[in-house]
């Protein structure tokens, strides 16, 4: 296969043909930011990228709204060239949802712009700083034959680079995005290069694994250049007359990879990766069409090049599902027939069990799919859809522009790779919560099972048997405290994110009450599902971050947890619980949170953000069905 899907992006729509008049008129659009963003959603090259940062400086000039866009600066230093960098990822930005301002350090001047308090980056107070440095920046001379010299020079280069994110975390607190190297073309020995200590490939190996070992764990992002350059080839990556003429670090014909790969890795650090893979099933997940070619006719399975392409996308399927990509099916199919397969073909990967909503029906796939997202009570925006017919592509990219719709080629050798290049489920950080999130899934489809069965809610929530388990922020859970901060857009009151360090000050602040919450019930554990922090003023507590897993919508928890932050309050003499509604693109179903609990409406501003109060009160509550176990505090109690 040619580079074409990487280089070209071959998984986005072509642009259009009239793409620079759609970019000229679209400053003068009512909605700036959603012509941005649907111009943004083509596969754009470098000057079509130049030109759409263009017209989005411009909306800037004229002060033009650009929300729902979410600001973020980004500064970036390193020791190449960067200037033909900025306007690729601002543009590439707006495709993931975010108005992307970028500082760029002068040229060759990393390690003074990360140390000077007063630098142009400092100053600027970014939310991340990419450190662009590749192997001309760093000293790593090779010492063939040498292993402790190379040791020495492997510890220098990470000292640099450690000294930098240094300087940055202590002037101005911006998550540090660091680059593994790709290794030059050239050899001093042939193969035998990845042998001998000491040379520079041997290297530049040890400096990227050393560098991806400083990175885990903490709040800094990897950003693999090494693994970009390899999988669309070194001997093309690195241009030495480009290097040596403008000190450019890479091709530029790759400079939209290049944006796509930083962006997605901001995207997921700002939870925006998409959770849920639903599958088209003819001539996707098997060759053939079921309904008329029968379980006998249709191609899947070993053997066969077409079948094996389809095997593939099971595997892939099934790969991402056990790092906690919920799977679901949408297929125009009689549902019986459909599921034939999934039951009786011998050669099947997938089976029924590891599809959590099955849509077989003869509705369009946008309705389909909006089904799917409101049973899962996840946003269309962490939707990804599959399905080799281009007509059905069109629609649900027409109708339901929030969902990710990979283009397809005719190959169906293809398909995964596209798929996988595609980025969708990037990640930063991986948890026991992230592995077990298809089962957390499931295990929602056999509750929303069983309320149908019930029919009476107050039934049905007896019968779940929830326990909920109350405690403060600790170490322990920190890591995943600030992912669900990070990663909660639907149920999340504010939308404040905070860092790891941040959520760690918030621990040890005494003006600060804060809960993590955990959900169990009969049918699982839910892991934590909740994160609240209020904020002491006088006599009141402000609620500046409650936020909530979606998947536990309609089970009285919210009640829960204002009846734990009502008890605390007032063993703690508060008189008053403020609670702020910041709206955003897609928190509108918490707008009447407050409302629905009791609380009085005491302010709303323009931009449509509302304040709220109830006065604490500390007579028991109504019962709910839900047992309380408070860890870290004074009792335990049960709410039923």
């Amino acid at each position: 296969m040619s580079n074409g899907l990487f280089v070209d992006l071959e998984w986005l729509p072509r642009t259009p043909d009239d793409f620079t008049a759609q970019c000229r008129h679209a400053i003068n659009s009512e909605d700036v930011a959603a012509r941005l963003r649907m111009l943004a959603s083509y596969s754009m090259d470098e000057n079509q990228l130049n030109r759409l940062a263009k017209v989005l400086g411009q909306a800037r000039e004229l002060g033009k709204a650009l929300t729902p866009l979410i600001p973020i600066r980004l500064g970036i230093i390193g020791n190449a060239t960067t200037q033909f960098i900025v306007p690729a990822l601002e543009a590439t930005a707006v495709r993931y949802g975010f108005n992307l301002e970028v500082i760029e350090a002068n040229f060759d001047q990393a390690m003074q712009e990360a140390l000077s308090p007063d630098s142009a980056i400092n100053r600027a107070r970014p939310d991340l700083v990419l450190i662009a440095i590749d192997h001309h920046g760093l000293a790593l001379q090779s010492s063939p034959g040498d292993a402790a010299a190379a040791v020495e020079t492997v510890n220098a280069a990470r000292e640099k680079i450690d000294s930098i994110r240094e300087g940055i975390k202590k002037n101005c607190n911006a998550v540090c995005i660091v680059q593994t190297l790709p290794r030059p073309v050239e050899t001093e020995f042939g193969s035998f290069d990845a042998v001998l200590a000491g040379t520079q490939r041997r290297l530049i190996e040890a400096f990227n694994r050393s560098l991806a070992e400083s990175v885990h764990g903490t709040e800094d992002l990897l950003l693999d250049v090494a693994g970009i350059a390899e999988t669309v080839g070194l001997a093309d990556w690195h241009d030495t007359t480009l290097w040596n003429m403008a000190k450019l670090p890479f091709a530029n014909v790759f400079l939209p990879l290049y944006a796509e790969y930083v962006c997605r890795l901001v995207a997921a650090k700002r939870g925006r990766s998409r959770r849920c893979l639903i599958l088209d099933l003819d001539n996707t997940v098997w060759g053939g069409v079921i309904g008329d070619d029968g379980l006998e006719g249709i191609v899947v399975g070993q053997g066969n090049a077409t079948g094996e392409a389809h095997l593939d996308v099971q595997r892939t399927a099934l790969a991402l599902r056990r790092r906690g990509v919920v799977l679901a099916v949408s297929s125009k199919n009689d549902d019986d027939v459909a599921r034939l397969p999934f039951q009786k073909h011998p050669e099947m990967l997938l089976r029924e069990e590891h599809i959590v909503v099955f849509q077989a029906n003869w509705n369009d796939k946008a309705t389909n799919i909006r089904a799917i997202a409101q049973e899962l009570s996840l946003g269309l925006d962490a939707m990804v859809f599959l399905d080799d017919n281009p007509a059905e592509r069109k629609l649900v990219r027409e109708m339901l522009p929030q969902v990710a719709v990979p283009e397809l080629p005719e190959n169906p050798a293809l398909y995964a790779r596209t798929l996988l290049a595609a980025g969708y489920f990037c990640a930063c950080t991986f948890s026991d919560e992230d592995r077990n999130r298809a089962q957390f899934y499931g295990d929602n489809a056999r509750r929303v099972a069983l309320q149908k069965q019930t029919g009476d809610l107050s039934s049905y929530l007896e019968s779940l048997e929830m326990v909920m388990t109350t405690q403060p922020f600790d170490s322990v859970g920190r890591s995943r405290i600030t992912q669900l901060i990070n990663k909660s857009n639907q149920f999340n009151l504010t939308t404040r994110r905070y860092t790891e360090a941040e959520v760690e000050s918030i621990e040890n602040d005494p003006h600060c009450f804060h809960l993590q919450v955990r959900l169990a019930d009969t049918f699982g554990d839910n892991g934590m599902i909740s994160a609240l922090v209020c904020r002491q003023t006088g006599s009141d507590w402000d609620i500046t971050t409650w936020l909530m897993s979606c998947r536990v919508l309609g089970r009285k928890v919210e009640n829960a947890v204002l009846n734990e932050v009502m008890l605390a309050a007032s063993e703690r003499g508060i008189r008053r619980i403020i609670g702020t509604y910041i709206p955003t693109e897609r928190n509108k179903l918490v707008e009447d949170h407050y409302a629905k609990l009791g609380f009085t409406e005491i302010e709303r501003l323009p931009d449509g953000t509302t304040r709220w109060s109830m006065h604490v009160n500390s007579e028991a509550q109504p019962p709910l069905p839900i047992k309380v176990i408070r860890l870290g505090f004074e009792k335990s109690r049960l709410a039923a």
